[in-house]
C-alpha cells in the first residue's frame, strides 16, 4: 500500500542532480590496490592478473567493479584513489595512466575540486582517459562545458559510433549530463557520437595523450 499524495510531494520537492556534488560521497576513504580480478569467463570465473605491464592511477568518482576488472584484464596494475587526490600525489606514484572513473551527479559540481587535479596532470602531459563523469570533467578541465538532458541516455542498446573508424558500438549508458557541443574551443576533437541524438560520446585533446 502507497500514499500516493506523499510520494506526489516527494518527487515534486526533489531539486535534482543539478549542481549536485554526489562524488564526494560515495568515493572511496582510503586508496588501495585492486585485487587483481580480470573479468569474468565461463570456463574459470575470476582470474587473478600476473602480469603487470602498465600502472593506473584510477580517480574514484563512483566506480564500478568491472572498469578495474577490464584493466587488469589488459593486464594493468590499478591503484584506485579518493576523488580529492592532489595531482602531485598521483605524480608521485609514476603511474603510465590516469583513468577518471564514472560516478553520481554533476559533472560542474564535481569540478569545484576535480578541475585542477585533471588540469595538472594534462599540463604534466599524463595520458588520461575518463569515463561517464570522468569524460564530462575531462571536457569540463579541457575547457568545454556540460549540460544537463532533458531525459538523458538510460538503459542498453545504445549505439555510438567512432567517427574515426566508422565503428559502432552499442553500449549500456546512465547518465543525465552531457558536454555542450557549442563550448567546445579548437583544442577539442570530438571522437563519437550518440546515433540516438547526435550528442558527444566521446573527444580527445589535440595537443594531450
Amino acid at each position: 500500500k502507497f500514499n500516493i499524495n506523499k510520494l506526489k510531494n516527494l518527487s515534486n520537492k526533489w531539486s535534482g542532480l543539478k549542481n549536485l556534488d554526489l562524488a564526494k560521497k560515495v568515493t572511496t576513504q582510503k586508496n588501495y590496490k585492486w585485487a587483481d580480478f580480470k573479468t569474468w569467463k565461463k570456463q574459470n570465473s575470476f582470474l587473478k592478473n600476473k602480469t603487470k605491464l602498465f600502472k593506473i592511477i584510477a580517480i574514484d568518482y563512483g566506480i564500478k567493479k568491472n572498469i578495474l576488472r577490464y584493466f587488469s584484464e589488459f593486464k594493468c596494475e590499478v591503484i584506485v584513489v579518493s576523488c580529492k587526490t592532489s595531482a602531485e600525489k598521483i605524480l608521485e606514484m609514476k603511474p603510465d595512466g590516469v583513468f577518471l572513473s564514472n560516478g553520481p551527479g554533476d559533472p560542474a559540481a564535481t569540478g569545484k575540486y576535480a578541475i585542477k587535479i585533471i588540469k595538472d596532470l594534462i599540463k604534466k602531459g599524463m595520458p588520461i582517459f575518463g569515463i561517464c563523469l570522468g569524460h564530462q570533467i575531462l571536457a569540463i578541465a579541457s575547457g568545454a562545458k556540460t549540460k544537463k538532458m532533458k531525459v538523458g541516455h538510460h538503459g542498453a542498446n545504445h549505439p555510438v559510433k567512432n567517427l574515426e573508424t566508422g565503428k559502432v558500438f552499442i553500449t549500456s549508458q546512465n547518465h543525465g549530463f552531457v558536454v555542450d557541443e557549442k563550448s567546445l574551443n579548437s583544442n577539442i576533437k570530438i571522437t563519437h557520437r550518440s546515433l540516438f541524438d547526435n550528442s558527444i560520446q566521446g573527444i580527445s585533446l589535440k595537443n594531450s595523450p
